[in-house]
């Protein structure tokens, strides 16, 4: 926390306001308090941002908890609570709805700088998460520790500590915090990098923490020349939201990914965490597909539709009644539902499909009926109509259409979701290698 320290004092000065973002768990809470200390020696302005997400009955009386020991220590206290959650990825629309809070916050206190408690061990964290699930150059780098904004700048201080100095401090010091049981539950990806990942790497180097941020600050430099040379080549390439083909093909291999990725940026915004290097790989397939008039689907229903010379990004609307979507790890489908591709799954339900690769043909597709589609029963050799199937299970007329289907590659129907199975799919106690889940 020393470092941490040290950074805030030569980077505050008298008359700054700041709005902390504050969860009243151990860090956030190590932060404000390392800020109110500060106070006491620079006149600066504080304001504890608080998010109640609304998921667990102990978020009331944690904000309570929180608003009392701002009263008694002479701080603003500012929360929200979060009604209702899309259908969106629940983590990724928490972090969009949280942060658009802390800006409302700062133009409405004229703040200089936002700060949030993201230490050292969430950068590892975020690393090696992204490094094995795939991202962009930026996304390898984790997060920076300062982001300059239009009028602010997002400041991470603790980045520099560990979450164990972070709790030797919070000790040290009586700090008060409540703990959120769900991070300690092994099925979020990021609890178990926490528990069994982190500690073989602090066991190698205690000081494993600091080797990552530089990493991630070099990943970060480079990441900003060559987005610098990649906008110049943007400009060529891309004009009225469409892509010369001929153009990007001209452009170093470097700079066409890098081209690509500023080109999902723009188009995804805070839902840039949905894509990840398969995503811009599918793109990359079909710009090099002999097919002059083709299309793909994204995360959120972008459409990318090629035709001939010219590449189009396009939001499809309700009224598109057909789609054909790989299935790599998930996908977002038009009719709002959800299917992935998990390691596990307690429940038996239509909900979820068991496959053996060895049964099927990859890659999996998830398409929308044709005419004259039949399932493969289990248990017989018949078929049954997927016309009928959707007639029996009482589906309206206006929903049949953009019901998804899924089928191997040689277009094998192997499971209606949310409806039936076909014979390919296994049971819980047999072997299989493909988890699909649809909700």
């Amino acid at each position: 926390m020393k470092q941490a320290y040290e950074y805030l004092i030569h980077l505050l000065k008298a008359k700054d306001v700041i709005v902390v973002g504050v969860s009243g768990g151990p860090d956030s809470m190590a932060l404000l308090y390392l800020l109110k200390e500060i106070r006491k020696d620079l006149d600066i302005f504080l304001v504890c941002s608080h998010v109640n997400h609304n998921v667990r009955k102990e978020s009331a009386k944690e904000k309570e908890f929180l608003e009392d020991w701002c009263f008694k220590n002479d701080i603003v206290f500012e929360s929200m609570m979060i009604e209702k959650y899309g259908d969106d990825n629940f983590h990724n629309e928490a972090r969009t709805i949280r942060y658009h809070y802390f800006e409302s916050l700062v133009e409405k206190y004229h703040a200089n700088y936002l700060m949030t408690a993201h230490h050292g061990d969430d950068l590892i964290e975020t690393i090696l998460m992204r490094l094995t699930r795939g991202s962009t150059l930026k996304g390898y780098g984790g997060f920076y520790q300062e982001v300059q904004m239009d009028t602010y700048q997002i400041i991470r201080p603790l980045v520099y500590a560990t979450k164990k100095e972070i709790e030797e401090y919070d000790q040290k010091h009586k700090i008060p915090y409540v703990i959120d049981q769900s991070n300690h539950k092994d099925k979020y990806t990021r609890n178990r990098y926490r528990k069994i990942v982190l500690p073989f790497l602090k066991k190698e180097d205690p000081k494993v923490h600091e080797k990552f941020l530089k990493f991630s600050k070099i990943i970060n430099e480079y990441d900003e020349y060559i987005d610098h040379q990649a906008k110049k080549a943007f400009l060529n390439v891309y004009e009225d939201e469409q892509l010369s083909i001929s153009k990007y093909l001209d452009l170093e291999p470097l700079l066409q990914d890098k081209v690509l990725y500023n080109l999902l940026e723009t188009i995804y915004h805070d839902d840039l965490i949905l894509v990840n290097d398969k995503h811009i790989q599918l793109v990359k397939k079909l710009i090099f597909s002999n097919k002059k008039n083709t299309y793909i689907y994204l995360p959120n229903n972008i459409k990318v539709v090629k035709s001939y010379d010219i590449l189009e990004f396009t939001h499809d609307g309700e009224n598109e009644d057909n789609y054909n979507i790989e299935l790599i790890d998930y996908a977002i489908l038009p009719n709002g539902k959800h299917l992935e591709v998990v390691d596990s799954c307690d429940t038996n339900g239509n909900d979820v499909c068991r496959l053996s690769s060895s049964d099927v043909m990859l890659p999996l597709y998830v398409r929308t009926r044709k005419h004259g589609d039949k399932l493969a029963l289990k248990g017989t050799n018949g078929h049954k109509k997927v016309k009928d199937i959707l007639i029996d299970s009482k589906i309206p007329m206006k929903d049949r259409e953009l019901w998804p289907i899924v089928v191997d590659s040689q277009d094998t129907i192997v499971w209606i979701p949310g409806l039936k199975k076909s014979k390919f799919n296994k049971q819980k106690n047999e072997k299989c290698d493909i988890i699909v889940k649809y909700y």
